[in-house]
């Protein structure tokens, strides 16, 4: 098969060392899909420790503003640096000790990306139904909106599922990405020796 196939030409995405590392490529393909397997065989579980991470990071995070802040004590925005990273701690604290109704925050915020989101795309698919696959960018949109509306009517409970639902799948699907690309990189390099 031609390197145009796979979308790579040999000196463009330097095409023998990424080839000659194909291994490597669907070693990270079988990691992610196992991870993606032990996710969910607990998702409740998952969401929470999901939850948990996030909440870290955004204390990290606002540490880290807090100390940047009053590194940059001259700069006019001092007092707002300061206020967002002492928002993030107390955010990323809040979530950390109460994870369930932090999973049902994140989830209100994907309920509502969602729905936004496809009420947008239900827009632009009306507002351009002389493109061809119009009806592709409606179904999207639809589908959107009909996810958000499933996840509202199951709350509080879909709260306990959903986050840790879409990184399972998030790690299979990459993990299935990852590991035909490897197998198609050592297909490359078996066929240009």
């Amino acid at each position: 098969m031609s390197d145009a196939v796979y979308g790579m030409t040999r000196r463009g995405l330097g095409y023998k060392g990424a080839a000659s590392k194909w291994g490597g490529f669907v070693a990270l393909g079988i990691v992610m899909i196992l991870g993606g397997i032990f996710a969910l065989g607990d998702v409740v579980a998952f969401t929470l420790v999901s939850v948990i991470f996030i909440g870290a990071m955004l204390l990290v995070g606002g540490i880290f503003q807090v100390i940047h802040a009053f590194m940059t004590r001259e700069w006019s925005a001092f007092l707002l640096s300061l206020l967002a990273g002492a928002l993030y701690i107390i955010g990323g604290f809040l979530i950390m000790q109460e994870p369930i109704q932090g999973s049902l925050v994140l989830t209100l915020f994907l309920l509502a990306a969602l729905l936004i989101g496809g009420i947008m795309r239900i827009i632009i698919s009306a507002q351009h139904r002389e493109m061809p696959g119009w009806w592709l960018v409606l179904l999207g949109g639809i589908i959107s909106v009909g996810v958000a509306v499933m996840l509202y009517m199951t709350l509080p409970w879909s709260g306990l599922w959903v986050l840790g639902t879409l990184i399972a799948v998030e790690l299979l699907v990459q993990g299935c990405s990852w590991l035909r690309f490897g197998f198609a990189l050592r297909h490359m390099l078996r066929t240009s020796s």
